[in-house]
């Protein structure tokens, strides 16, 4: 005859299994104050920024003022205010609706800006899923069996079947004694700090070369326009000289020397040509299209206002304003928390479990009287002999700090030369420009006189060839100046900082630190203690 199923036992009754379970929990209750009685010290240094240099600045001479020249597009002075703030949105100075249009458009579509949101967003996950290490863990497990037991082997005639139903809670903990877990939340903090900054390197890197693009774009279309210009001039020169010839005035040397100094010019038309599709192109890279998308957004230097006052960070401000100082900044705080890691790593490793529960065979329904079961146990790990594994990592942790410090004094004397570089661009460039705008002037007033001297028969052709070279020659030199003071501007905005601490696209209350879920942020977790940067490694021991 076929045996039968036994009836499963019914599940408890929730009202009945929350209180059976509140009875079993309060076993829990020393578990708890335990945790928090073995919360202990911080192993390791505590990170501080290292101090700029007193004396550290941007050169020796201040500069406060460029030269003016005596143009209309970028000849204004510029006056450098110290200590004056710079605007999130600092390529608005040039007061170019279409440059602020593409600027915008890169933000929100180019794939760098992208990775590196998604960068961010992948390390401040990374600091949630450590902050979790300092909570303990729950687990539930619910498990019903069914066993055939041998009655051979029982002693029982018939083999019986055994329903055997359970429930547990289990708690897991290991107690942070030494800080080894909140230094090991300190280091991946630090390496979202790191890509929060590498972000706002993004954002600046990409808006300067939008700005210099499209200033390129500007000084090559002027280009373009003035090679035109010349080259309608040569033309109308050569038929004068042509018309010469046939009256007999001249002979075929001083057409043909016209007519190869017009071809020159002429063949320098497509390498500007060339330049300008090509910069269009990168441009389009930097706003996320592809070259067939080109809408034809154009810019010439007399669409872009130079602005007139800019503003100098005073040096003790430029460690803080430069994302890349900053993200070099979260490295070393990064190597620091990872000397603490590794010291932790040498000492006991405490560790806490327990568990309530009910445990119950066929017929009777869990969490009933009698049922209840529970453990509690406690463990101390202390490496005895690993063959100098941990002392060797804890070294290596020191060693990467004074590579990261190293590092850091590179990339803060890196800002000052580039700010020092700005200046300096500036002054020269804005003096290089009055002169141009003169030699230009000069040159053009000596190609007029040369041809109505020309005209009369006054001076041979090979003096106007060489005013016609020598005006050609300024007024490209000139545009080009010109270009240099918009892009020296830029050069300088991006050089003390790019102003990202006044963007109104980042949450001003976070900046990109994780705080999710509520969870204590990095200051609550460390106790401010001796806020003092690790100097040597003595310190480490």
């Amino acid at each position: 005859m076929k045996e039968q199923p036994r009836q499963l036992a019914s599940a408890p009754q929730p009202v009945a299994h929350t209180r059976a379970l509140f009875r079993q929990t309060h076993l829990l209750a020393p578990l708890s104050l335990l945790c928090i009685a073995l919360a202990g010290c911080t192993v390791g240094p505590d990170f501080a920024r290292p101090d700029v240099p007193a004396n550290a600045d941007y050169s020796r001479e201040k500069l406060t003022s460029t030269a003016k020249a005596d143009i209309d597009t970028g000849g204004a002075a510029q006056r450098l205010i110290a200590g004056m703030d710079i605007p999130g949105q600092w390529w608005t100075l040039f007061r170019s609706p279409a440059l602020n249009a593409l600027v915008e458009e890169a933000l929100r579509a180019n794939p760098d800006v992208s990775a590196a949101q998604a960068a961010l967003r992948q390390a401040n996950e990374l600091v949630y899923a450590d902050q979790a290490s300092l909570f303990p863990s729950v687990s539930g497990n619910v498990q019903k069996a069914r066993e055939k037991v041998s009655g051979v082997t029982s002693g029982i005639p018939e083999s019986p079947i055994l329903t055997v139903s359970s429930a547990s809670l289990s708690v897991s903990y290991a107690p942070d004694v030494f800080g080894g877990t909140r230094r090991q939340i300190e280091s991946t903090s630090a390496q979202a700090e790191y890509e929060r900054f590498q972000l706002e390197a993004t954002y600046l890197t990409l808006t300067s070369n939008v700005v210099n693009t499209a200033v390129s774009l500007a000084s090559i279309r002027d280009q373009v326009a003035a090679t035109e210009e010349i080259i309608r001039i040569q033309s109308g020169q050569l038929d004068l000289l042509q018309a010469q010839r046939r009256l007999g005035a001249i002979g075929d040397t001083d057409v043909l020397t016209q007519q190869t100094a017009l071809a020159q010019t002429r063949a320098s038309l497509p390498p500007l040509q060339k330049q300008l599709a090509q910069t269009r192109n990168q441009l389009m890279a930097y706003l996320g299209r592809f070259p067939n998308q080109d809408r034809d957004e154009r810019f010439n230097l007399a669409s872009l206002h130079l602005p007139e006052e800019l503003p100098l960070s005073l040096p003790s401000a430029i460690v803080g304003q430069r994302p890349d100082v900053r993200s070099a900044q979260a490295q070393l705080h990064q190597a620091s928390a990872n000397i603490g890691v590794a010291v932790a790593n040498q000492l006991p490793q405490f560790s806490i479990t327990g568990s309530v529960g009910s445990t119950v065979a066929s017929g009777t329904k869990l969490f009933s009287a009698g049922s209840g079961v529970w453990s509690l146990a406690g463990s101390i790990t202390q490496p005895i002999f690993d063959a100098g594994a941990l002392e060797h990592r804890k070294r290596a942790a020191v060693a990467a700090y004074d590579e990261s410090a190293a590092r850091y004094r590179g990339t803060v004397i890196g800002a000052f030369q580039d700010v020092a570089n700005a200046l300096r661009a500036l002054e020269a460039d804005a003096d290089a420009l009055n002169q141009q705008v003169v030699a230009e002037r000069s040159a053009q007033a000596n190609l007029d006189l040369v041809q109505a001297q020309f005209k009369l028969g006054a001076v041979a052709y090979i003096n106007l060839l060489t005013a016609q070279q020598t005006y050609q020659n300024t007024v490209l030199a000139r545009v080009k100046a010109q270009a240099s003071r918009y892009s020296d501007t830029t050069a300088l905005f991006q050089a003390l900082g790019g102003g990202w601490w006044n963007r109104t696209d980042v949450d001003p209350a976070t900046k990109g630190r994780p705080d999710r879920f509520g969870l204590p942020s990095w200051n609550e977790i460390m106790p401010a203690k001796n806020k003092a940067a690790p100097a040597d490694s003595a310190r480490f021991n």
